[in-house]
């Protein structure tokens, strides 16, 4: 049951159509997933699945699946092949419009999926910096830019009031997600249906306008920011963003979408686009400055298994390694200083120095393409890679040392040789 005061609203805005959109709660809420580019070519993946996939008309690499597929549960997810994400939610990302080498923000980040998009647009060059203020969606958060390879992003736990005395006029993009009333989302999640309320409606608007005005501290002249929420009180959006334009005179709408659950295939959601006046400059420096990291021609056990395992020593010129205690990272080239942030990842988790060796991490294989590896170990069934993902070890009759372990050339993880055994290093805490 819709809440009264809800349905009243809506059968203002809506007039004539809001008995259809009423009988779209009751059929069934379309599913999706999104190819992640980083891990190869989307038509390479359409012809080696079995899923039956139909293109998510506002979404590059969005596809909608039947339920009989369970995508959820193939190994291609722990893989990072793809991101399960309601097709709606696939549009803020494709707004942005991402480029390779620019500053970016995902202010509202958690659980990752726009971050994840945002990412593939990306394509490994620039800074991506996702921020989520609850600590445990952050944690999630950095466990999915994990598992879809993403090497060129750091994950705060930080408020936007925070952020933005850092980082003013520093991105080009920024994406706000922002908290919301989540009406849209009242047919997939009874919950937010049951804490629904004009007070929070109203709550909602003003921590709106609080994010968005972080934001506009954030973005650079002539900068693209993206404001998207999943419900469809006009207090929540395009209110939000007439209030927003109101207080930042230098910003100019570009265009607004409101997709409703009873005109296409998902959930109701709204988007803007928005556009800082001005032109952008070429090289921005955050208040704190740049993370300096350290040499890494001095770091022998690392250097002795990148010569062994990969095909290609990075450079200092890639990014900025830094070593917290025994973990070293590889950071996004122009990364700002960490210090005085609450940083859950910073960059990529390249591994863990122990005595006289050094172990990569599972980061660093979901990170890896099997070309970029001196060896391999293919899994030529989908329940061998279950298998591995279990913790099985496996026979092999060949030399020893670290391989990356791929099922039809997608990385799952690592697996170290010796003796005619393949031992598992996929994490025990991930093991199924």
């Amino acid at each position: 049951m819709l809440p009264s005061l809800f349905a009243e609203r809506m059968k203002n805005m809506l007039g004539k159509e809001y008995e259809e959109f009423e009988k779209s709660y009751n059929e069934d809420s379309f599913q999706a997933l999104r190819f992640n580019p980083l891990k190869g070519e989307l038509s390479t993946f359409l012809d080696r699945t079995e899923f039956q996939l139909t293109p998510v008309p506002w979404s590059e690499n969005g596809f909608y699946f039947q339920k009989e597929d369970c995508p959820g549960k193939h190994p291609y997810h722990e893989a990072g092949v793809y991101y399960i994400q309601e097709p709606s939610a696939q549009l803020p990302a494709e707004l942005l419009q991402a480029e390779p080498g620019e500053n970016i923000l995902d202010l509202c980040s958690a659980p990752g999926g726009k971050a994840t998009q945002i990412a593939g647009g990306m394509k490994g060059q620039g800074l991506l910096v996702c921020n989520e203020y609850v600590p445990s969606r952050a944690k999630i958060l950095s466990e999915n830019i994990e598992r879809m390879g993403i090497r060129n992003a750091l994950v705060l736990n930080e408020t936007p009031e925070h952020l933005k005395n850092i980082f003013p006029g520093f991105f080009h993009r920024i994406l706000v997600d922002a908290p919301c009333s989540g009406e849209g989302m009242f047919r997939k999640n009874e919950e937010a249906c049951k804490e629904w309320s004009p007070e929070n409606v109203k709550m909602c608007a003003e921590r709106q306008d609080g994010i968005l005005d972080a934001a506009a501290v954030m973005l650079m002249p002539g900068g693209r920011l993206v404001y998207s929420t999943c419900t469809f009180s006009e207090e929540e959006d395009e209110g939000s963003v007439q209030r927003f334009i109101k207080r930042h005179p230098d910003f100019k709408i570009k265009e607004q979408h409101r997709l409703w659950p009873h005109k296409i295939k998902g959930e109701g959601h709204f988007a803007a686009v928005l556009e800082k006046t001005g032109t952008a400059f070429p090289n921005p420096v955050p208040r704190s400055g740049f993370e300096k990291g350290i040499s890494i021609k001095g770091e022998k056990e690392f250097l002795t298994f990148v010569k062994e395992t990969v095909k290609t020593v990075p450079s200092e010129e890639e990014g900025v390694f830094v070593k917290f205690g025994n973990q070293l990272y590889l950071l996004p080239e122009g990364t700002p200083s960490l210090k005085g942030m609450k940083v859950l990842r910073p960059g990529l988790h390249l591994g863990t120095f122990l005595k006289n060796r050094f172990e990569p991490s599972h980061a660093l294989a979901l990170s890896l393409r099997k070309e970029e590896v001196l060896r391999s170990f293919e899994l030529e069934t989908v329940e061998r890679a279950r298998q591995y993902l279990a913790g099985n070890i496996f026979d092999a009759d060949t030399e020893k040392g670290w391989y990356l372990i791929t099922i039809d050339g997608y990385s799952l993880g690592w697996g170290k040789l010796a003796g005619g055994k393949m031992k598992n290093h996929y994490p025990k805490g991930l093991r199924k």
